[in-house]
Parts: structure tokens; C-alpha cells; sequence
């Protein structure tokens, strides 16, 4: 693959993820609301790694990362850093659950609907990034 069909290969898998996130929202899944968010959220940043940088993106989970290393032209405004904070430790989380419960209380209902809307503008906000 080009970098062009790298790039779309990854935000397709972006737009799957958000889908995932929107349905585990609905059948009411809160732990992997989070999770699929921070997925959608980290392959859309490939994608862009793609389009910006035309090479590999790094192997990681982490948002930063990620973002830093196709251009330091990817300045978020502070909604999208205090989103990009929330989702990192997600990715891990809810994967690795140290108190579950905890957990579950945190990512209600309220709180999920606010994570997959903030993620839909990011994820259109990296889309729009030339």
C-alpha cells in the first residue's frame, strides 16, 4: 500500500471504531466506550501520521506520540488535549482493570455520552487537518 491507501485504510478503521464505541454505548458496554474512543482516536492520528509525515506511523497506543511525530503542526486546542488526557489511560484500563468497579462507576451513562461526542469532533478535527 501507498501512503494514500495507508491513510485511508486507517481512518476507515477509525470511522469502524467510533461505530464499535457508538454500540457499546448503546447496549449500555461502558468499559469499552472508553476504549473503542481512544482506538478511534489513535488510528485517525495514524491516518493523519500518513497523509502529514507519508511513512510508518510508531508502533504505540499513545495519542501523543503519535500526533508529535507526523508534524508539529497538529496543534490541538485544550478540548482536544483534555480529551487526548482522557482517552490515553482508557486504552490501558480497560484492558487492565486494577479496580474494576471504580472504573464502572466513572464511565456512566452521562460521562460516555460527553466522551463518544468530544470524539466525534476530534475525530472530524483530524480529518479536516491537510
Amino acid at each position: 500500500m501507498n501512503a494514500d491507501q495507508s491513510a485511508a485504510y486507517w481512518m476507515e478503521m477509525a470511522d469502524y471504531d467510533l461505530d464499535t464505541a457508538k454500540a457499546m454505548y448503546r447496549t449500555e458496554r461502558y468499559l469499552y466506550v472508553g476504549f473503542m474512543a481512544h482506538q478511534a482516536i489513535e488510528k485517525a492520528l495514524k491516518s493523519y501520521h500518513w497523509r502529514a509525515a507519508r511513512k510508518e506511523p510508531p508502533y504505540s497506543h499513545d495519542l501523543w506520540k503519535i500526533a508529535k511525530s507526523a508534524s508539529a503542526e497538529i496543534e490541538a486546542d485544550e478540548s482536544m488535549v483534555d480529551l487526548f488526557d482522557e482517552l490515553q489511560p482508557l486504552n490501558i484500563e480497560a484492558r487492565y482493570p486494577k479496580d474494576k468497579e471504580a472504573l464502572m462507576r466513572s464511565l456512566n451513562r452521562e460521562y460516555c455520552e460527553s466522551l463518544l461526542a468530544r470524539t466525534e469532533v476530534c475525530l472530524a478535527w483530524i480529518k479536516a487537518k491537510p
